[in-house]
Parts: structure tokens; C-alpha cells; sequence
């Protein structure tokens, strides 16, 4: 869908050519982002190109880990996620439930 030609940014691909076998795997970057989480195999030998992957692209996890369930996924490359939480009114002395919808980024790895 997009027009522009896709590229990693920290792949370099204009590389010299060598005299040697022929059987190299296409230039890829991936990264081991931490915290418990496995790279995925979909971001290591895909093709995709993701600049706001974390296994593939720029970005970093950092801060929290936010949990939800999913709503809607009819954008591209984003989901629309539920996040259900209990307000307490001290008032009653109760909770109620609320909830707040977030879009938030899914990378063609999962």
C-alpha cells in the first residue's frame, strides 16, 4: 500500500559485491528488546518494514505494559484496545466500572 520503496533504515543495501557463494540471507535488522519478551520468528526472516516495530523499527519499550482486550483491528497496522478499570464513589462506598478504548500500534510481527 505504500508508494515510497520500503527500507530499513540500518540496513545499508548498496553493499559491494564479493566473489563467493550466492547464498546469503537477505539483509535484515532485529533486536532483542528485553523484558521478558522473545523476538518474534515472523520479525527476523519477514519482509515486512515497520519503522514503529520494536523488534524491527526505532522505537523502545519503556514504562508500563498496558493489557486490554482487542475491539477493533480495521485500521491499518492499529488496533482499537479495551481497558475495563473500577472507579470507586466514596459516597456509596462502591465501585462502578468504566472502561477506556486506545488505539495503539500492532506490528505486522504478531
Amino acid at each position: 500500500t505504500e508508494r515510497a520503496f520500503q527500507k530499513q533504515p540500518t540496513v545499508f543495501l548498496n553493499r559491494k559485491k564479493t566473489a563467493g557463494p550466492k547464498s546469503r540471507k537477505p539483509l535484515r535488522y532485529t533486536r532483542n528488546v528485553g523484558l521478558g519478551f522473545k523476538t518474534p520468528r515472523e520479525a527476523i526472516e519477514g519482509t515486512y518494514i515497520d519503522k514503529k516495530c520494536p523488534f524491527t523499527g526505532n522505537v523502545s519499550i519503556r514504562g508500563r505494559i498496558l493489557t486490554g482486550v482487542v475491539q477493533k483491528m480495521k485500521m491499518q497496522r492499529t488496533i482499537v484496545i479495551r481497558r475495563d478499570y473500577l472507579h470507586y464513589i466514596r459516597k456509596y462506598n462502591r465501585f462502578e466500572k468504566r472502561h477506556r478504548n486506545m488505539s495503539v500500534h500492532l506490528s505486522p510481527a504478531f
